[in-house]
């Protein structure tokens, strides 16, 4: 089975940049600070509370001083290593959604297709679920 050739030069950076979530939901940056990757959401298709009319906030975050910060802005991916590699591993993603943090792992299926796992234990055991994002131009 042939390689793609980018899967065999991937560098470090290679996943830094805008990418559309699943489902264009969302606009996240994906940043590099010190020698691990970070991704804050930049945009949002639906930007304001349906409720108050007002921009969505972290309002299922656990910790009580956080429920108040606004959900653009956020980083929600946090301090992923890559592997040297393939792969950015030993982060954790936030689901606000929910207000629960999961380990993580980052890989590409495509160039610029970027495969997201979010898990509960170790990522072999199944207890988690997969998202595919699409680089932004």
């Amino acid at each position: 089975m042939a390689i793609p050739a980018f899967s065999q030069n991937k560098k470090a950076d290679d996943i830094i940049g805008k990418w559309f979530t699943e489902n264009n939901e969302a606009k996240v940056e994906i940043y590099k600070s010190g020698d691990k990757y970070y991704g804050k959401i930049i945009w949002l298709k639906d930007p304001n509370d349906k409720e108050t009319g007002k921009p969505k906030k972290d309002k299922n975050n656990p910790d009580s001083k956080l429920k108040d910060r606004s959900i653009i802005g956020m980083n929600f991916v946090n301090a992923f290593k890559f592997d040297g590699e393939d792969e950015w591993e030993d982060g954790t993603v936030y689901d606000a959604k929910s207000g629960k943090t999961y380990s993580g792992t980052i890989g590409f299926e495509s160039k610029d297709k970027l495969k997201l796992r979010g898990y509960i234990g170790k990522s072999w055991m199944g207890l988690g679920r997969t998202t595919y994002w699409i680089r932004s131009n």
